[in-house]
C-alpha cells in the first residue's frame, strides 16, 4: 500500500492524504461568531491531488474518497493548521536576528545596512536564501512576503531557492534612492528598469509573485514613489509592500521630507501607493483616520509583535484595527531580522502579548486566524491558501503538542482546542511543528531532517 511518505519520493501517486486533528477558520474572528470562525474535527482527513486539497472533514465521512493504494499519513495526538503565512519578513536580515537595537534606525545603520550590503555578492545571497527557505519550513511557513536588498540578485536568490523547495513566495527589489548607505541606492530610474526586468522574470512563474518594495518613504524621493507607483499600475496582480508608521520618530522624519503631505500615511495615498495589494508593515502609530484610510482602501497591515517589543517601536492595536468600526486586512510578521525568531507560533503569542497591553486582548481563534487566513487575505490570496477549503493549495503544518516535555505536560491539561492553540503558541517554537507540507508533499520532517537543516522531499 503506498502512503503519503511515499509520493513524498516521488514514486507514488498523485493523490496524497493526511489524518488528524484538522483546524480551520472558516470566517473571520475578529466579525464573525466563534462557531462560526472555528471549526475543529477531531479525526480529520485532508485529501489532495496535483498540489490541491480536494477533501477536507471527517476521516469516517471522507475515508472513500481514498484510492485503493493510499494509505493517509496519521498524526493522531497532533494538530493539523493551514500553513502559516508571515506577511512581513526580510531575508537579508537573517544573521542579524537577535542583534541589539536601541531604537529603529539605530538598528537599520549599526545592523540591517551593513548586512543588506553584503547581499552585492551573489554567491553570499544564494548562500542566505537556502537558509531563509529552509528555516521557514523548519517553522511550518508555506507563504512569505519578503524584503530583499537593493541589489536584484537578491530577489532572483530567493524566488530560485523557494522554487526548489515550492514555496509560495512574493518578493522584490528594495527601492531606495536617498537617506541611506551609498553602497545601497539606486535610482528612480534604475530602481524602475531592475524592478520591471525582476518581475517580467518571476511574476506568476509558477509560486512566485512580485513584490514592488520601496523601503519607506524616508528613502525614497517623490519621483521614486512616482516610479513605484506607474510600475505597479503598469502590472496588475503585483503587491505593493513597504514600511509605515513603525515608530514616532519616523512619523515625524517621514512628514519633514513630505511637507505638503497631511500625515505618513498620506505620502503613499497621495503617490498612489494604496489599495489592493498594497501591504504596510507595522503601522503601529497611525491615526484612527489614518486605519480607516486603510480600509476604505482595502490597503492591508503586517503586525510584526516582535519586532516592535524587541525595539520599543510601541504597540499595535489589533483588535480595534482589525475588528473596530473601519475593519482592516491584517496579517502577522515575524520581521526577521529586527524580529527575533521564524517562528509564527511565538509571533502568535507576542500578538496576544501586545494586544493585552493596549488593554484589548486577542484570543487564540483571532491571533491564529491573522497567521493564517488573515494573512492570506492580506497578500490577495484567500481563495488559494489558508484555511484548509476544498480547492486550495495543500499547503498545510502538523504541530506536535508533546515536542517537549514541558508542552507534553501543560498540553495534557487543555480543557479545548482553544487552550490548546494558546498553550502551543505560548511555549512552542520550530521543535512543535513536527511536518510541514507544501503542495500536498511533506516538504519538512522535524523527525527525519538532518540536524541543521530543514526541507526533505521536494
Amino acid at each position: 500500500m503506498t502512503t503519503a511518505t511515499d509520493a513524498d519520493a516521488g514514486t507514488g501517486p498523485a493523490v496524497t492524504a493526511v489524518r488528524g486533528p484538522l483546524v480551520r477558520f472558516p470566517a473571520d474572528p475578529f466579525r464573525a461568531g466563534r462557531d462560526e470562525a472555528l471549526s475543529y474535527t477531531e479525526d480529520g482527513l485532508l485529501v489532495c491531488a496535483e498540489g490541491r486539497i480536494t477533501a477536507a472533514g471527517e476521516y469516517a465521512a471522507l475515508r472513500h474518497l481514498l484510492p485503493a493504494d493510499v494509505s493517509p499519513a496519521h498524526y493522531p495526538d497532533h494538530v493539523i493548521l493551514p500553513g502559516f503565512v508571515d506577511t512581513h519578513v526580510h531575508c537579508v536580515q537573517t544573521d542579524v536576528m537577535a542583534a541589539f537595537g536601541a531604537d529603529l534606525m539605530g538598528w537599520l545603520e549599526q545592523r540591517a545596512f551593513p548586512e543588506e550590503e553584503r547581499f552585492a555578492d551573489g554567491r553570499y545571497a544564494r548562500e542566505a536564501a537556502a537558509v531563509f527557505c529552509d528555516a521557514l519550513l523548519r517553522n511550518g511557513t508555506t507563504t512569505a512576503l519578503v524584503f530583499g536588498s537593493v541589489h536584484p540578485e537578491s530577489a532572483d536568490a530567493l524566488f530560485e531557492e523557494a522554487a526548489r523547495r515550492n514555496l509560495r513566495i512574493a518578493c522584490g527589489k528594495v527601492l531606495m534612492d536617498r537617506n541611506s548607505p551609498a553602497a545601497l541606492l539606486d535610482t528612480a530610474h534604475s530602481g524602475y528598469e531592475e524592478s520591471k526586468a525582476l518581475l517580467t522574470r518571476w511574476h506568476g512563474k509558477g509560486r512566485a509573485q512580485y513584490a514592488i518594495t520601496p523601503r519607506f518613504a524616508p528613502s525614497s524621493t517623490p519621483e521614486q514613489l512616482e516610479a513605484a507607483a506607474a510600475l505597479w499600475r503598469e502590472h496588475p496582480g503585483t503587491l505593493l509592500h513597504t514600511h509605515v508608521s513603525e515608530t514616532p520618530d519616523e512619523v515625524e522624519w517621514a512628514r519633514s521630507l513630505f511637507p505638503g503631505r497631511a500625515g505618513y500615511l498620506d505620502i503613499y495615498d497621495h503617490y498612489g501607493l494604496l489599495g489592493p495589494g498594497a501591504v504596510l508593515a507595522h503601522g503601529v502609530h497611525l491615526s484612527p483616520a489614518e486605519r480607516a484610510r486603510c480600509a476604505a482602501t482595502g490597503t492591508a497591515l503586517a503586525h510584526c509583535p516582535g519586532s516592535n517589543l524587541a525595539l520599543g517601536s510601541g504597540l499595535f492595536p489589533a483588535r480595534e484595527t482589525a475588528g473596530g468600526p473601519h475593519p482592516v486586512t491584517v496579517g502577522l510578521g515575524t520581521d526577521v531580522g529586527a524580529g527575533p525568531t521564524f517562528s509564527m507560533l511565538s509571533t502568535v503569542y507576542e500578538a496576544y502579548k501586545a494586544a493585552a497591553l493596549c488593554g484589548a486582548p486577542i484570543d487564540a481563534v483571532q491571533a491564529y486566524y491573522l497567521a493564517t487566513r488573515g494573512g492570506a487575505a492580506a497578500l490577495g490570496l484567500a481563495d488559494t491558501v489558508g484555511s484548509l477549503a476544498p480547492g486550495q493549495e495543500a499547503d498545510f503544518v502538523v504541530l506536535d503538542p508533546r515536542a517537549t516535555p514541558l508542552l507534553a505536560r501543560r498540553a495534557a491539561r487543555a480543557e479545548d482546542i482553544e487552550e490548546l492553540l494558546f498553550v502551543l503558541a505560548a511555549m512552542g517554537d520550530d521543535r512543535a511543528v513536527r511536518a510541514t507540507y507544501v503542495a500536498g508533499r511533506r516538504a519538512h520532517d522535524r523527525d527525519a531532517a538532518p540536524a541543521g537543516r530543514g526541507a526533505g522531499g521536494l
